[in-house]
């Protein structure tokens, strides 16, 4: 026997629109592009049987999907969100939980928490602990180390060095200058392990030490163009040379706003003399334990994670050859890193830590 005569179906211009736009969309989902297919060969005047056949569906599916979109349009052929099931866990529950991570430590002796001690503290799972972990930021296993600055001058170095990040002088250029010292020229001891896949790369943790160098370095915080220099020694000597190496760099029509930190070897007798002699030069110096407003350790990060880290060299002249053909690389397409916050920011942050640590000195 016949089936039952198929609902009438008509489309308007943008209902054809959307559903020729959800075929063609690459991010839409496989049961939404069907529904759309089933959708517009109904509208084509085709019966359910004769969609069903040239889509490969059944004749449920395509009168499900007709009558659907008769009844709600588009709206009908996008999945409704599910209830699923209902929570076991009040709010009540995850704010003594949060309260107790941020609060308390485990009456075991421990450190920190765990999953697995704060599930038993809290009579939960712990895929439930660490859901609401997830959520809310929490990871007692991992701490950072961190310190304030003691400098007496802290407020005035930093609004002179942001200032000189966030509006360079004219006519000048602001070099960000830093000595990444001691770095080893190590071999392991053992091949390196190559990746695989499900499985890194892998390498022994022992090694054999082969000399250190040092890095002295100068990051154009505009263009993110490095100037650098290796030297066997750390002394007030190599940071005289290096600074003629910056003055034979740069056009002699530039003045030169150099950001330092506190080492001693910056401020001897010799290098003041220099100075002296060369005025185009401007010092900047970065409070005491205040490394992180130098720019010059953000592309220090980058050279110890995308060089350092994983090589291997057997002597000192083979790691500085190493690095100078990565710093070569960097500076045929260099990229600068830019500074957002300003010196006001930075302050008020530093004083909300403060206002929150008991018996912190400060």
């Amino acid at each position: 026997m016949p089936g039952p005569k198929p609902l009438p179906l008509e489309l308007s211009d943008h209902e054809r629109r959307v559903l020729r736009g959800w075929l063609r969309r690459q991010t839409a989902s496989q049961a939404l592009v069907l529904r759309s297919r089933i959708v517009l060969a109904c509208a084509g005047g085709l019966s359910n049987a004769r969609v069903a056949d040239d889509l490969g569906v059944s004749r449920e599916t395509v009168r499900k999907w007709r009558s659907r979109f008769v009844a709600d349009r588009l709206e009908g052929l996008v999945d409704r969100p599910r209830s699923g099931a209902p929570r076991k866990i009040t709010d009540e529950q995850v704010e003594a939980l949060v309260a107790r991570t941020l609060g308390q430590t485990p009456p075991t002796g421990d450190s920190h928490w765990s999953t697995r001690s704060m599930a038993e503290a809290e009579g939960m799972s712990q895929s439930a602990v660490s859901r609401i972990w997830r959520a809310f930021g929490l990871k007692p296993h991992i701490v950072q180390t961190w310190k304030l600055s003691t400098d007496p001058q802290f407020v005035t170095k930093v609004r002179d060095v942001v200032g000189i990040y966030l509006s360079p002088p004219e006519n000048a250029l602001v070099l960000a200058v830093d000595e990444k010292s001691q770095i080893q020229a190590l071999d392991r001891t053992q091949p390196v392990l190559p990746m695989a896949p499900t499985v890194p790369a892998r390498m022994t943790h022992d090694y054999v030490r082969h000399g250190t160098t040092s890095l002295f370095a100068a990051l154009d915080i505009v263009s993110g163009s490095v100037i650098a220099q290796h030297y066997r020694r750390h002394r007030h000597q190599e940071f005289l040379r290096f600074l003629k190496v910056i003055d034979a760099a740069v056009p002699k029509d530039l003045e030169l706003h150099l950001v330092l930190d506190n080492y001693a070897t910056h401020k001897t007798e010799p290098v003041k003399k220099w100075l002296l002699r060369h005025p185009r030069f401007h010092l900047h110096f970065t409070p005491t334990s205040a490394s992180w407003l130098n720019l010059v350790e953000r592309w220090f990060a980058e050279l110890t994670s995308r060089k350092l880290r994983r090589s291997a060299h057997r002597s000192v002249v083979e790691l500085e050859r190493d690095i100078r053909g990565w710093i070569n690389e960097w500076n045929k397409n260099p990229r600068p890193f830019i500074w957002t916050k300003n010196a006001d920011d930075i302050l008020d942050t530093l004083a909300a830590y403060c206002t929150r640590i008991n018996d912190s000195g400060h």
